[in-house]
């Protein structure tokens, strides 16, 4: 008979943390948490029952600190270790040191993360396993020169790929000679910094690809089992942004021979622990190893909401020497989940990261009822920094339905009423994913993004009807905030006994006289026709709940002078409530226009300069590297717009600079 630890330490931050904290103690497991000097405040150590300082803000001085971590457990009793993702959750390292100092690693035996870990090892075991693998060059690749010859001969496209990377780092798409001399430069020295290794290897790029992988669970007495499917197609910068399972692509059929391989693989290398085993699948289903992930997978959560199985129970379980008490057959897909991984990173500049304090965090409400689950997975709080230390993951929420279009519109409605404030953030990208009939019909690539978005993510223009509605609602909401006594100089005027006033939202007007009696507004359009708006919105209130001719809407309201800032499924509106007559002056006001910045070259995210290509006086090509700026352990390449001449160089290498700090200043040659 097994005994179940009494007291495990997590090694690791965040939302994992907190995500291992929550099965430990529903398990009865006391937890112990380990902080750096960023994170003395984090949402894991004021969870957990006991919280260990173990170094400096760097991960290099902290969480990568495999002694501290060991010092960690002795000092608090802690008798096994669960490194959650990233850091050392896939260093054997790690595993075997515990093991020497009597304590259990819950994850896979070392053994198996040395064979999984090296890319370049893990696909020839792959292929002596009988799994299906890409095409490339496994042996590794000493110079860029050496890489561009290896590129001809694979084929363009290719992927340029660290051989211990992950999380998308290390990672460069090379369609041609330059860009594969670039991209194997970049890839080598991102895969330096981020895990100390910086061997690099090449392989086919599948076109239209679609990612999908295969969650593995096995015991340490033989028994592995497949637990279905993850559709993880949704990416930028090769790190994965909306998640779902099962695939809409995925038959019957291509999961169960998915399935077998997978576990075949993990078999071969002794696996126990979960695991993730990844594949590109083309547009006629056949499939290609890509890596497996030896430890909790980020999205794992969707597998559990439709498996019913709690992954994080069954890793502590197994670590702990019991079988696993499934069969194969036992494991069923129920309804659809769908993750939407919440980033702080400005979708409207290119997604590049953002730091800051969460001066508002209000995540919707979780819940679980037939036909509905909302789950969010954190390891934020409102108030709280996200620093520029660590990943910039604010939050994992997911949402279950008996049907995929269902759990997509549950989450559009989830994400309607997430609230995120003081650091920018892509809730309105996901938000307008969840709109896109590409989407919808589950129409995916990894190339969704650039496909999708190919002159980047901006505004979201709202149909004819909704704008009304919104529109509508507007108009409800000035007249409350004026009955209240919540009038702004631009609205006191609003509301004289005519109750006409026109809603402008950009270009666009709609004229309305109101009748209000118990929360229901009755307003005439100026085309004589009526709308019902039925809300209980008050002044203050930073979510509306509105009916509006019977549609619900959920509405982020804020309050501007003589109007509003509405968000609603991506879109942000500024919305004008006026008078007539003041609406009809309005349109004869300057626009005032945004100062010229294009003889700089401005730092486009927080960020520590890595080189600086140019020197003053050079003479530069469009498309030529000016500037490289590693922000978050990712390395990114600012190019020139237009050829022009270098007239200073405000920056050296080394520079910590803030978003917008100018690195360079051109002149016309």
């Amino acid at each position: 008979m097994t005994k179940m630890f009494s007291k495990i330490l997590i090694a690791n931050r965040g939302e994992i943390a907190c995500r291992v904290i929550k099965t430990a103690k529903r398990m009865g497991i006391k937890t112990v948490a380990v902080y750096s000097d960023a994170d003395k405040e984090a949402l894991h150590v004021r969870m957990a029952d006991e919280a260990v300082h173990i170094g400096g803000s760097p991960a290099k001085d902290s969480y990568l600190m495999i002694e501290k971590i060991i010092a960690a457990c002795k000092a608090t009793g802690a008798e096994a270790v669960h490194p959650g993702y990233g850091f050392l959750s896939e260093n054997p390292a790690l595993p075997e040191a515990l093991a020497k100092a009597g304590i259990v690693f819950i994850g896979p035996p070392a053994s198996a993360l040395a064979a999984m870990g090296d890319k370049i090892a893990s696909k020839k075991l792959a292929a002596e396993a009988g799994v299906s693998t890409v095409p490339g060059h496994m042996g590794l690749i000493k110079d860029a020169a050496e890489a561009a010859r290896i590129a001809d001969k694979v084929g363009y496209p290719v992927m340029i790929k660290a051989s211990a990377g992950g999380g998308g780092k290390g990672m460069r798409i090379a369609w041609n000679e330059a860009e594969a001399r670039e991209g194997f430069e970049r890839s080598k020295s991102e895969a330096a910094a981020s895990f100390g290794d910086d061997r690099i290897f090449i392989e086919k790029f599948i076109t239209d690809p679609r990612h999908i992988e295969i969650q593995v669970l096995g015991d340490t007495h033989g028994k592995v089992l497949y637990l279905g499917e993850r559709e993880c197609s949704i990416q930028r910068r090769n790190q994965k942004v909306i998640e779902e399972a099962p695939s809409p692509f995925v038959d019957e059929a291509t999961r169960r021979s998915m399935g077998e391989q997978a576990v075949a693989l993990a078999k071969a290398v002794g696996y126990s622990s979960a695991g993730t085993v990844e594949f590109i699948v083309d547009g006629a289903r056949n499939f290609y190893f890509l890596e497996m992930n030896t430890r909790l997978q980020v999205e794992h959560p969707v597998t559990e909401l439709v498996t019913g199985i709690d992954i994080v129970e069954q890793m502590l379980r197994v670590a702990a020497g019991e079988k696993l008490a499934l069969a194969q057959d036992e494991i069923k897909l129920n309804g659809w989940a769908i993750e939407s991984r919440l980033y702080a990173e400005d979708p409207y500049r290119n997604f590049l990261p953002s730091v800051g304090r969460l001066t508002r965090y209000r995540p919707p409400a979780e819940e679980t009822r037939p036909g509905l689950a909302v789950r969010n997975d954190t390891g934020v709080f409102e108030g709280g920094e996200i620093s520029t230390f660590y990943d910039p993951m604010i939050a994992k929420l997911c949402t279950w339905a008996p049907t995929r279009l269902q759990a997509i519109d549950a989450m559009a409605v989830a994400l309607d009423e997430f609230e995120v404030e003081g650091v920018g953030h892509n809730l309105p990208f996901l938000s307008a994913v969840m709109q896109q009939q590409r989407f919808r019909d589950g129409r995916l690539t990894t190339g969704y993004i650039a496909e999708e978005f190919p002159q980047g993510f901006t505004d979201v223009a709202l149909d004819e009807r909704v704008l009304g509605q919104i529109a509508a609602f507007a108009c409800c909401a000035a007249y409350t905030a004026e009955s209240r006594g919540f009038a702004d100089a631009g609205s006191a005027v609003l509301f004289h006994p005519s109750h006409e006033r026109a809603v402008v939202i950009g270009a666009q007007r709609w004229q309305f006289d109101i009748v209000e009696k118990d929360n229901e507004f009755w307003l005439t359009r100026g085309d004589g026709g009526k709308t019902l708006v039925e809300m209980h919105w008050e002044p203050g209130d930073s979510i509306a709940r509105v009916r509006v001719d019977g549609d619900i809407l959920r509405l982020k309201v804020s309050r501007l002078t003589g109007g509003f800032r509405i968000r609603h499924r991506g879109a942000d509106l500024t919305v004008k409530v006026l008078l007539p007559k003041v609406a009809d002056l309005l349109r004869h006001m300057l626009v005032k226009l945004p100062p010229d910045l294009s003889q700089y070259l401005l730092c486009p995210m927080p960020g520590q300069v890595v080189r600086i290509e140019v020197i003053e006086g050079d003479i530069v090509e469009d498309g030529q590297t000016l500037a490289i700026v590693e922000a978050m352990k990712m390395e990114n390449v600012l190019k020139a717009e237009k050829r022009s001449r270098i007239a200073k160089v405000h920056v050296s290498k080394g520079a910590v600079l803030a978003v917008d700090q100018v690195i360079l200043e051109f002149a016309e040659v």
